[in-house]
Order: C-alpha cells, then structure tokens, then sequence
C-alpha cells in the first residue's frame, strides 16, 4: 500500500534539513581534511602532533558519542550550542577526520619530479603546493570524497536523536503516530536515495570538468 501523498511534506520538510547538514558539515569536513591533511606533512613537529591527534581521535571515537558530548557535555562547561550547530561540527569533524588521509594520500600520490620541477622555478613551497600539486591532487580527492559524502549523508540520521527534525525523525513521528512502519520507512530509503545519487552525479560532473580542464592545460 503507498502513502498518502500528504504524508510527503513532512518527510520532505526532513530532507531539506539533512541537505543542509549535510552540505554545510561537508563545507567544514573539507576544510578540516585539507588542513589536517596539510598539517600531517608539515615540517614542523608540533602541527603534526596536533593534526594526528586531530585525526586520530575523530577517527577512533564514535559519532553519536561525539555529538551527544556537544550536546549535552559542553553545557556543564558553560557553553550551550543550538542542535544544528551541534550537528554541523559534530558530523564535520568526524568526517574532515578521515578525509584528511585522503588529502594526504592524494598529495603523495603525485610524483616527486612535480616538486622538483616546482622547486627548479624557484617557487616557494606554499606557492608550488597551490599552483602545480593540489591542482592535479584534487582530481584524485574528488571519487574518495565523494564516498565520504554520502558516508556523512548516512550519518545525518544521528542527528535525530539531539531533537533535530531530519528526515529520519520525520520518518519516526509518522509512524509514531500511523504506524505503516513499511510505507513511511520504505519512502524515507528513497528519499535518501535520491539525495545520494545526486550528491555521486555532482561530484562526478566536478570530477568530469576538472579533467578536461586539466587536459586542455597539458595539450598547451
């Protein structure tokens, strides 16, 4: 039997909210892979240690653990964040955790004669790192984040439980309240669904841009 079609707008209302977490803690996870990622190959000792230590514990600890410690911890030292925040850093830290090996593996990857040939040019090493290797580093990042991504998409339904109303407390309160547990459910898988194949088709028409680009470039 299919749902009402009335039940729809509450479970999209959901979904508008885990977009946006999802987006927003997305912007936050990249920011935090990158300098993490950046901080693992620093050259001074104690940006590694506080990057490893970053990543390290982001990676080794649980998510629901995370967010409920910002939820419900950070109050009894005197600082209350709104549950939205709560999920935005909770959610993009943990992420931006293991994206930061990604960064790192992806940076690595390119070979030494980049480096060198930067070198050779007299450019500094900040300056070689954003014009000749996180350019081509980028392009080998995009198929991994694009699998953290939708990683983070899962991860939004733990936002439930700190009283945000996303798309799975949506989904809870309807069959709370009707319990056609197999209609509302099934609709809350589509639902993510389509969110995650249009999250891969983004990411594989960035990845498709930034090679052609990167082709013109090597033909000159």
């Amino acid at each position: 039997m299919l749902l009402p079609i009335e039940f729809y707008g509450n479970l999209l209302q959901g979904a508008w909210t885990t977009i946006q977490i999802t987006a927003m803690a997305g912007l936050l996870a990249f920011v935090c892979a990158l300098l993490a990622g950046l901080g693992r190959m620093s050259s001074w000792r104690a940006v590694r240690w506080i990057s490893v230590t970053y990543v390290e514990f982001f990676r080794g600890t649980s998510a629901l653990v995370q967010l409920f410690w910002l939820f419900y911890a950070l109050p009894l030292f005197g600082l209350t964040l709104s549950p939205m925040v709560v999920a935005v850093i909770g959610l993009g830290l943990h992420i931006g955790a293991y994206g930061a090996e990604v960064v790192r593996s992806a940076i690595q990857a390119i070979p030494k004669g980049q480096h060198e040939a930067a070198l050779a040019l007299n450019m500094s090493p900040g300056l070689a790192m954003r014009r000749i290797i996180l350019p081509q580093a980028t392009i080998a990042m995009l198929p991994p984040f694009n699998n953290l991504m939708i990683e983070l998409l899962k991860a939004t339904a733990l936002v439930s439980l700190i009283t945000i109303t996303d798309l799975t407390f949506q989904g809870q309160l309807l069959n709370t309240a009707t319990l056609r547990t197999a209609q509302i459910f099934g609709a809350v898988l589509i639902i993510y669904f389509l969110i995650a194949i249009a999250i891969t088709s983004a990411f594989r028409m960035l990845e498709r841009r930034l090679s052609v680009g990167r082709g013109r470039r090597m033909a000159r």
